[in-house]
């Protein structure tokens, strides 16, 4: 575990061997760190939007002397998962546009909420709670119930841009993020945590919309191939 004051005591040693300026948001654990939301977090966890940066910060923390380490371990075989990095007990979870196949929107970068300044080279923006529990969701575990449920239960949801993000991700070709997110909040609903009803219904809707138009969509290319059959 690593907590708030080392975190930064890392970051700004890491902004110090950096020759060219970075920007990177911090989610999960690292941003309810930020947010007072948990003392202490397991993994450092940023999302970078320009590979040449991240790149830049990992020539950086390889010269603190961190490590790659196999993704496998944590993430086993899903989609677009980090470039995992450790030093003793430290670990870095490096992602870049995208956590887990879930994109990491223009409207996510666009709602950060703080800007933390390494020296000159580094700036650290930290997203907006509503968008770490839909980054919750993509992984999916025990602990991402547990931390979803402390910012639910500490602040005022705008469940109106939760919903409205999840179904942005659908645009974006993340098309099972409705049923992933419907999912996570009834396991919400399940523990006690004050998940509005209507909530869930309204991102179910926008799901029987999106299989409706899936539907067409199928029958129209089925329709388009039979019509080739016929006049060959």
């Amino acid at each position: 575990m690593i907590s708030i004051e080392e975190q930064h005591e890392l970051l700004t040693a890491i902004a110090g061997r950096l020759k060219n300026r970075v920007t990177a948001y911090a989610i999960g654990g690292t941003a309810m760190m930020f947010l007072g939301f948990k003392e202490a977090t397991a993994d450092i966890d940023l999302v970078f939007t320009q590979e040449k940066e991240r790149k830049e910060f990992i020539r950086a923390i390889e010269e603190l002397g961190f490590d790659t380490i196999d993704t496998t371990i944590l993430y086993r075989k899903k989609e677009d998962v980090p470039i995992m990095y450790r030093l003793k007990e430290t670990r870095l979870d490096l992602f870049l546009n995208k956590v887990i196949s879930f994109i990491f929107s223009k409207g996510m970068q666009e709602r950060h909420i703080q800007i933390h300044e390494y020296g000159d080279k580094m700036n650290l923006l930290i997203a907006h709670p509503q968008d770490v529990i839909i980054m919750k969701c993509a992984t999916d575990r025990e602990k991402d119930i547990d931390d979803a449920r402390t910012i639910i239960r500490s602040i005022d949801i705008n469940w109106d841009t939760l919903t409205e993000e999840a179904n942005a991700q659908v645009k974006l070709v993340k098309e099972d993020t409705l049923l992933e997110l419907g999912y996570f909040l009834e396991k919400l609903q399940m523990t006690g945590t004050d998940v509005p009803d209507e909530v869930l219904d309204n991102i179910y809707e926008l799901l029987g919309r999106q299989i409706d138009t899936k539907r067409l969509q199928i029958k129209s290319k089925q329709s388009a191939g039979i019509n080739k059959q016929k006049y060959k």
